[in-house]
């Protein structure tokens, strides 16, 4: 059985250091790529005077196009470490690039976060629109991770805020395929269910409020999930909220990662 030694701090309690623009590839890749080396980075805010915390990995949003690194304010003080990414961005890249620096990402937070006394064991990953695409194709499609030497299985669950689960519109924009043409293959989260998922949390906003459809492919991956044998998919909706649903989602979010250390002890 697993035995983990960490607690929740209180704020007054825990001290936090941020550390920024961590390259996640290494560095023969960074220089043999300017846009890499650029935009290939990440920051950690981490607890200084804890151990074997959990971790989680946040995607910004910004359809793929555009957006930074984040370390959302509603996860700071909260006894975990948060790791913001950036990744490449259409139109300087296509799919699957930005997948595969998610994984990279993903992958840098396995083998270095047990340098800061995180537990490997406790790795969330999540984020919002693009950022929960980015997710749900990392943890499904477990080859991303595995181009690394990292199971996906490992993930200690899947949290993505208001994320396509069909082919991304920016990855349909790059064939010439509008928005409103829905499409599902190999780089569609809908593709890749299974049974043997790390547990899956799927927030959205509100149906009526949300972009097109978001809330209902997200229904259908929870129902696939489920029919596929899948034992821990779970979606909420967040009534009176648009597809910004992330300030109601975060409490979320938090007690997701309560719930599963709960498990794990």
């Amino acid at each position: 059985m697993l035995m983990l030694t960490f607690q929740f701090l209180s704020a007054q309690e825990t001290t936090y250091k941020t550390i920024t623009n961590i390259h996640y590839y290494d560095k023969a890749t960074n220089a043999s790529d300017a846009y890499i080396n650029e935009r290939c980075v990440l920051d950690l805010y981490y607890p200084t005077n804890a151990e074997n915390f959990p971790t989680v990995v946040w995607f910004h949003g910004g359809g793929l196009t555009g957006g930074s690194k984040e370390l959302p304010e509603a996860l700071k003080n909260k006894g975990m470490a948060v790791v913001g990414v950036n990744y490449r961005l259409n139109p300087k890249v296509k799919a699957p690039k930005y997948i595969e620096d998610a994984a990279a990402a993903v992958a840098w937070v396995f083998k270095n976060i047990k340098d800061y006394k995180g537990d490997t064991g406790l790795i969330f990953v999540s984020g919002h629109s693009a950022g929960g695409y980015l997710t749900s194709m990392i943890g499904l499609d477990k080859s991303y991770l595995a181009a690394f030497g990292i199971d996906a299985n490992e993930i200690a669950g899947l949290i993505p805020f208001s994320g396509h689960t069909i082919t991304h519109f920016t990855v349909r924009q790059e064939r010439g395929i509008p928005g409103t043409q829905p499409i599902v293959d190999s780089l569609a989260p809908l593709y890749h269910v299974r049974k043997d998922a790390p547990p899956l949390l799927l927030i959205t906003g509100d149906r009526e409020l949300e972009m097109l459809g978001r809330y209902e492919e997200n229904a259908y991956l929870m129902r696939m999930m489920k029919v596929v044998g899948h034992k821990e998919t779970t979606l909420y909706e967040m009534d009176g909220y648009g597809h910004g649903m992330t300030e109601p989602a975060f409490p979320l979010l938090v007690k997701e990662v309560h719930r599963i250390m709960k498990e794990k002890k």
